[in-house]
């Protein structure tokens, strides 16, 4: 009968903290009860499971498809391979739309509760995250994916929270103003080096034109005349289109229009307001 030492040696070619989380799963031990005691027997099933799930690791499927989760601002999230799996750089976007919710202009006291839209939410962390940190919200949440739907609004159910789920392609098939409206959307060039080693993850949710831009300028294109007055737009990009969303956001009209950097000193997000007066 194999071991957990035994098994854990005999994947040298996958990552160690992978090897371990996949034993963590399928074997129901913590990573400290592996550490402790790698002497411990497997089940014939764990070890077949784990055999299997090796394979599907060096195919290039994402960890977080094959374990069915991906935590995200300390949230245990489902993931299925309908949704991107949320990246730690998306927090960023949590963070700007949470100190963006604190400011006045934003959240104005003629409009309570504070309404947020989330466009594009894939598995719904972005959404999530906002309605667990202010209860006093209103969160809308859409895709134009109903299986990337499904998924999100099973983790919404999951960590107990109240958000609307809407399918439609962005602002199409949503009503009204928000204070707040935030994206992850897609900003990969169509023929981006990089896209072979993302083969497993949904290429609408990755890919938007020659330059990666075309959904960003369509979200900025249309995000004004359904922001209140004062009300933000904060929008996650790759790390080279910092310059160029700026310039869309002001060509749009907005004002007070700031980048985010990423903890390896990259653009990753980027916001801007609504002027105050407008109508």
């Amino acid at each position: 009968m194999t071991t957990v030492g035994r098994w854990l040696a005999s994947q040298p070619d996958l990552d160690r903290l992978d090897r371990e989380l996949l034993v963590s799963r399928a074997a129901g031990l913590s990573r400290a009860q592996i550490l402790a005691r790698p002497e411990r027997r497997l089940a014939p099933c764990a070890a077949a499971r784990l055999d299997g799930w090796a394979a599907r690791r060096r195919q290039g499927e994402p960890l977080a498809y094959i374990l069915g989760s991906r935590e995200f601002w300390g949230l245990d999230l489902s993931v299925t391979p309908a949704v991107l799996v949320p990246r730690p750089d998306t927090e960023l976007l949590v963070e700007a739309g949470l100190e963006l919710l604190a400011t006045s202009s934003v959240a104005t006291p003629e409009v309570q509760p504070p309404q947020v839209l989330d466009l594009g939410t894939g598995s719904g962390a972005v959404a999530i995250a906002i309605a667990r940190e202010r209860l006093d919200v209103i969160v809308t949440a859409s895709d134009i994916s109903p299986a990337a739907l499904l998924v999100a609004a099973g983790n919404g159910r999951r960590h107990g929270l109240t958000i609307r789920w809407v399918a439609g392609d962005w602002l199409d098939a949503i009503g009204g103003r928000f204070n707040l409206i935030l994206s992850n959307p897609p900003y990969v060039a169509d023929r981006d080096p990089h896209l072979p080693g993302l083969a497993h993850e949904p290429r609408g949710a990755l890919v938007a034109g020659a330059d990666g831009l075309d959904a960003i300028r369509r979200i900025i294109g249309t995000a004004a005349g359904r922001l209140h007055p004062g009300g933000a737009l904060a929008l996650e990009h790759g790390a080279t289109q910092g310059g160029a969303v700026r310039a869309l956001l002001g060509t749009a009209g907005f004002v007070a229009i700031t980048t985010r950097r990423d903890l390896s000193g990259l653009e990753r997000v980027s916001f801007g307001r609504r002027p105050e007066g407008a109508r």
